[in-house]
């Protein structure tokens, strides 16, 4: 499939099925991760692999939908907030710019296989930290990951037009 067709396959999945995400699709969706660029290379992030059924207890927890719930696994991701590249001109950091183009790599991927994805960033953060301490990380996204179930919602894509977002100068 094209890259095209792919980006249109994607969508936020909200309902899967039990069954569990193979250790090869695991293994090829996070070497696309690996691959992801960052700013200077500094690669500021770190995924933690919920495939427990303590770890997955313990993630649904954070945030409370019965959707959530259904997923076989979890990738929590999370920013090296010391090491990641700040432009010198404003001080700002690249860390969740970076951290969102590896995350993006993994939602593309897992599409590929044909598993579904959806970026959850309206999580409990305080229990997040709680619960998942790594120093000097942050969480900035929890991926759920696994098989779509056929009956799954899913609405057509609707995004802008062409005209709205890009200006010829």
């Amino acid at each position: 499939m094209t890259f095209k067709e792919l980006t249109q396959q994607r969508f936020s999945c909200r309902k899967y099925t039990d069954e569990p995400v193979s250790e090869a699709d695991i293994t090829y969706i996070m070497e696309c991760v690996r691959l992801a660029p960052s700013a200077c290379n500094r690669q500021p992030w770190r995924f933690l692999l919920l495939t427990s059924d303590g770890a997955k207890e313990k993630i649904r927890q954070c945030y409370d939908r019965d959707w959530f719930k259904t997923a076989p696994m979890y990738v929590l991701c999370m920013k090296d907030v010391n090491h990641c590249w700040m432009r010198p001109d404003d001080s700002k950091p690249h860390g969740d710019v970076d951290l969102g183009i590896a995350v993006e790599h993994l939602c593309l991927a897992a599409a590929e296989r044909g598993l579904g994805t959806c970026w959850v960033c309206n999580y409990n953060v305080d229990a997040v930290k709680r619960l998942f301490p790594v120093e000097g990380y942050e969480a900035v996204a929890i991926i759920p990951v696994g098989h779509i179930a056929a009956d799954c919602p899913h609405s057509e894509k609707k995004r802008n037009e062409m005209a709205q977002i890009v200006e010829r100068l």
